[in-house]
């Protein structure tokens, strides 16, 4: 009999089950909206803080997983895996439990689970950088692209520390949202003992093997005294995805209904599972597309660190491969702003305003757009940044003006692919994944043309929880290694966009009008902050 594996992929605004067999087939699907984050509690987006409630994750954990196996054969479950957004760190007590589940800290936004878009680090970030770059000794941002986020984890951690006595108080240590759920499950959430995840660890904690895990004492101390002795309650040794972290404990069995014999595989951050629910090739670079993008590339080697992307992680995406990743902050949010400021004056369409903007010839309209409406991932980290509008006049129309945002997130995701070349790192091909793949045909043929090169689309709806269950099925034997999982398990594609030849040329122009307007917008911003 097949044996069934279930894939979990945290997303930001709710969370997600696969139920497949060893063969691919998918049986079930499941969703559940975070009930607390759909009411905006704990969130002051004027602000650019974004919390999220670790209850939204366990009843979400709980609805998924029953939801899928309803009306199937339970027994026949042998393994689960998650994946998650990030960077996304709480603080935790002593026990590992996150400081927002005890009574005192409930309703404390700093003792919740930091959203990857949160952006209330800045300063941290921008001292990170400073002391890495002054202090003399190893540079450990240099396999993070060189510039230190303040999406990422210890930019969060002192933030907060900084922020809030009580919590600086009462916090023993902090986790990643992939490894505390993962832990969570296993009912191993010992701070000291809790098995950490290689993607998160190398791509946002600065974690590498040539120095011994996390970065030194010395190091984080000189950064801010708040870290000291902070490192010796988190860990050294991480994790690749393949490896279990154990089986499902008696707690969440009797929950679930299912067996403790389920075996609970490593985690990692959504994009990542994604690209290999995609069945992500050498030099091949997949675009997970929604509210934000990630970009994922994995190689045999790469002999140089690769500036101004998102890091380069030994086995982050693929065990034996190295994993690299790159993004935009906001690519569907843009859209989503721009459909929110219209609403002011009522109702709008936005299927009608993407048919009108896709019907506009390209670069007939003069409206040329910034897309750093979240700030600026990559290349080179910087979010400082804003979005902005050029070239309005009183006969500009809002589809022109949609149509020069949508544009302009084709353009910022070239500037990765960009980036990579420069650096001597190949992009041979490119897939997409992700909710804006599939549904704007409009968008992924402007990306297309923007890149002159064909974009295939993942077959698959929800291509992260696949990637998951693909890891679930290697951690509980069912499959010997990842290859033959995304062989057996995988869903193909099934559309291909090719580059238009009459529209290449016009977007080559628009591109290098595009790098123009942002050079001077980013001196312009930064010679105020």
């Amino acid at each position: 009999m097949e044996k069934l594996l279930i894939g979990l992929d945290f997303g930001s605004d709710s969370v997600r089950s696969v139920l497949v067999t060893e063969n691919g087939e998918q049986l079930a699907t499941c969703v559940h909206n975070y009930a607390r984050w759909a009411e905006g509690r704990y969130c002051d987006a004027a602000n650019n803080r974004f919390r999220q409630h670790p209850l939204d994750y366990l009843e979400g954990v709980e609805a998924v997983i029953k939801g899928a196996l309803k009306g199937q054969d339970a027994s026949r479950v042998a393994g689960i895996a998650i994946d998650t957004t990030g960077s996304t760190p709480c603080a935790v007590d002593r026990d590992g439990t996150p400081l927002a589940l005890k009574p005192e800290f409930a309703d404390n936004p700093n003792a919740m689970f930091i959203l990857w878009k949160d952006h209330t680090a800045i300063a941290e970030a921008a001292r990170i950088n400073e002391y890495a770059a002054s202090w003399g000794g190893t540079d450990f941002r240099i396999y993070e692209g060189g510039i230190y986020s303040s999406e990422w984890f210890w930019s969060k951690i002192l933030h907060t520390l900084k922020a809030d006595p009580e919590v600086r108080a009462a916090a023993y240590s902090w986790v990643e949202h992939c490894d505390w759920i993962t832990g969570e499950l296993a009912g191993r959430t010992e701070p000291l003992t809790m098995v950490r995840s290689r993607c998160a660890a190398g791509h946002k904690a600065m974690w590498h093997a040539t120095w011994d895990g996390l970065p030194s004492e010395e190091f984080l101390a000189g950064v801010d005294p708040l870290l000291a002795g902070l490192r010796d309650r988190l860990y050294t040794e991480t994790c690749t995805a393949d490896v279990p972290v154990g089986t499902l404990s008696p707690k969440w069995a009797a929950k679930l209904g299912l067996s403790t014999d389920v075996v609970i595989g490593g985690s990692a951050f959504d994009c990542h599972f994604g690209a290999v629910g995609a069945q992500i090739q050498p030099y091949e670079l997949v675009k997970v597309i929604g509210t934000s993008t990630c970009d994922i590339l994995v190689a045999p080697e790469i002999p140089q660190c690769v500036k101004g992307i998102c890091g380069q992680v030994d086995g982050s995406v693929v065990p034996g491969l190295v994993g690299l990743e790159a993004g935009q902050s906001a690519f569907g949010d843009v859209y989503a702003w721009f459909k929110r400021l219209l609403g002011y004056a009522g109702d709008i369409s936005l299927p009608k305003l993407e048919a009108e903007a896709a019907a506009i010839p390209p670069g007939s309209t003069g409206v040329m757009a910034v897309d750093w409406f979240n700030g600026r991932r990559t290349p080179d980290a910087n979010q400082h940044l804003t979005g902005a509008i050029f070239g309005l006049n009183l006969g500009s129309t809002a589809p022109m003006v949609y149509r020069a945002l949508a544009e302009s997130t084709a353009y910022g995701a070239r500037a990765i692919v960009e980036r990579y070349r420069s650096e001597g790192v190949p992009v041979n091909a490119v897939a997409a994944i992700g909710g804006i793949s599939r549904k704007s045909s409009f968008v992924m043929q402007l990306c297309a043309d923007v890149f002159n090169l064909p974009i295939k689309v993942a077959a698959a709806d929800q291509a992260c929880a696949l990637g998951a269950a693909m890891f679930a099925a290697v951690a509980a034997k069912v499959h010997p290694d990842l290859g033959a999982a995304m062989e057996k398990m995988g869903s193909g594609f099934d559309k291909v966009y090719e580059p238009d030849p009459a529209a290449v040329p016009v977007y080559e122009k628009q591109y290098q009008r595009y790098l123009a307007f942002g050079k001077l917008l980013e001196q312009e911003t930064m010679r105020h902050v």
